[in-house]
């Protein structure tokens, strides 16, 4: 399995300044399921985002049952970081207009290369543009 997510919260613990997390959850609805991985095209739809300090998250398995108890009709998440402020973490608040452009990036077909996206199974995806 893909070590990435922990590599993030390491990376993210040994920044400058502390960091906050956040997470946007979103669907897929496939166009042409039966194409290969690398050809598959489709809808993103935001499902449910959440912002965390990377110190509130053990592992990857941990964050899918948190996000599954919530609502189970994600398929990956998007991932960004938040830098804090002479030595504080950013607040929720703080957050809110983070968490509400990536919301917009993924609803209006933004460019997501900013974001680190994993699947289910932690393996990453990369999305390309029409």
């Amino acid at each position: 399995m893909s070590k990435l997510f922990s590599e993030l919260l390491t990376m993210a613990s040994q920044q400058e300044q502390p960091q906050r997390l956040l997470f946007l959850f979103a669907s897929v609805e496939e166009k042409n399921p039966k194409k290969s991985k690398k050809h598959k095209q489709g809808t993103i739809t935001p499902v449910m985002c959440v912002d965390k300090l990377p110190e509130d998250l053990s592992d990857f398995e941990t964050l899918i049952k948190e996000a599954d108890s919530i609502n189970k009709t994600w398929d990956f998440v998007l991932i960004s970081g938040l830098n804090g402020q002479n030595g504080v973490a950013p607040t929720e608040e703080e957050a809110e207009p983070f968490l509400n452009k990536m919301t917009n990036d993924v609803a209006s077909g933004q460019q997501l290369s900013r974001y680190m996206i994993l699947d289910r199974q932690q393996q990453p995806i990369e999305m390309m543009g029409n």
